[in-house]
């Protein structure tokens, strides 16, 4: 394909790999499956590019005394594509790499950021308009359509590979994660967004207090929850890269709303840790999930979210706010708490202090 196209080709990929893998971020129903499946398959798209750009470039590549300012951040750039790429095939594959902290998922992920970054810049300082000779041509059509439906076709075909070849990869849930610590209680890992790490809580003097858009603001002890004997068989599926599936028992927030009389026009439901930390679901969904205080018949850990975490089926793990203290009650959507995942990590309680 002409120089522009691929190049134009390489972005728009780039650009899709990073919307699909944000997203997948918060994709935790077997019905979103398809997310995943786009991210893989724009992979492989950015695999075929790569590969049509390198031929048209590594004659200069190879020679030294051809070599610029330009040459020297190309390279750079195509390390940086080729260690985001690897390291989602790798992981894929069933494979296991930890470095300062951070497994191969979350470096593909950090990697995929920092990459999409360099090739926005990259494109507003130096990208050349398509042209109409670039696009226009049926042998130009037939080279991208080849590449498009190739790269799509392959992305099948390694699934079922893996299926019959019973590679380690192929035991991974939909959404890429493994499994570990299924209906043993405390026993699965433990990860907090970002670095959160909050000193351990005293159920005697903690409550959990219920307000915002409500008749009757309310305050409940530990035992009252504890009460409740709610249960739920949930899958917590981590952007860490595992899942667990567990008998959680707590109690319906349902039965807390209803005790706190809830407004005409309460849209939302907001639960917030004392590390300030939150997230939020819609009226609807948030009367059927659960506030856990055990993991089948072992108390709640301080690591996993003790005394009270939120068990909200279909969410990914970053959605199960730990160590809860308040919940708000919203007549509107909450944009900050995108915002709060990040910053929660600098609070005096998300220190430890």
């Amino acid at each position: 394909m002409p120089p522009r196209l691929t190049d134009w080709s390489i972005a728009l990929a780039a650009t899709l790999a990073f919307t699909t893998g944000i997203i997948s971020l918060i994709s935790g129903l077997p019905q979103e499956w398809f997310i995943f499946a786009i991210h893989g398959i724009v992979g492989i798209w950015l695999l075929l590019f790569l590969w049509g750009k390198l031929r048209r470039v590594l004659p200069r590549l190879i020679h030294p005394r051809r070599w610029d300012r330009r040459t020297v951040f190309g390279l750079l750039a195509l390390l940086l594509v080729t260690l985001a790429l690897f390291s989602g095939v790798w992981w894929v594959g069933g494979g296991e790499w930890y470095f300062a902290g951070f497994n191969l998922l979350n470096w593909h992920i950090i990697l995929g950021i920092v990459l999409t970054a360099v090739i926005l810049f990259h494109m507003f300082a130096r990208a050349k308009r398509l042209r109409k000779r670039d696009v226009v041509g049926r042998r130009r059509m037939l080279y991208l359509s080849i590449l498009l439906l190739g790269g799509t076709a392959l992305w099948p075909g390694q699934q079922l590979t893996e299926r019959a070849l019973n590679l380690p990869g192929a035991r991974r849930r939909f959404t890429g994660s493994r499994e570990a610590g299924s209906y043993a209680g405390n026993a699965f890992p433990t990860s907090s967004w970002v670095a959160d790490a909050p000193r351990p809580i005293d159920a005697q003097t903690w409550r959990l207090s219920l307000v915002g858009a409500v008749t009757k603001p309310r305050d409940f002890s530990y035992a009252e929850l504890v009460a409740a004997q709610d249960q739920e068989e949930a899958t917590l599926d981590c952007t860490g890269g595992f899942y667990s599936t567990q008998r959680w028992r707590g109690i319906r927030i349902g039965r807390l709303l209803d005790q706190a009389v809830l407004h005409a026009d309460a849209r939302y439901v907001s639960f917030i840790s004392v590390t300030s930390y939150r997230w939020s679901l819609p009226l609807a969904e948030a009367r059927g999930a659960l506030l856990a205080t055990h993991i089948d018949e072992d108390l709640l850990s301080h690591d996993h979210g003790f005394p009270l975490r939120l068990v909200a089926p279909g969410r990914r793990g970053l959605e199960w706010v730990k160590w809860i203290t308040h919940i708000e009650v919203l007549t509107e959507p909450d944009p900050g708490q995108a915002l709060s995942i990040f910053t929660s990590s600098f609070t005096d309680a998300g220190r430890g202090s």
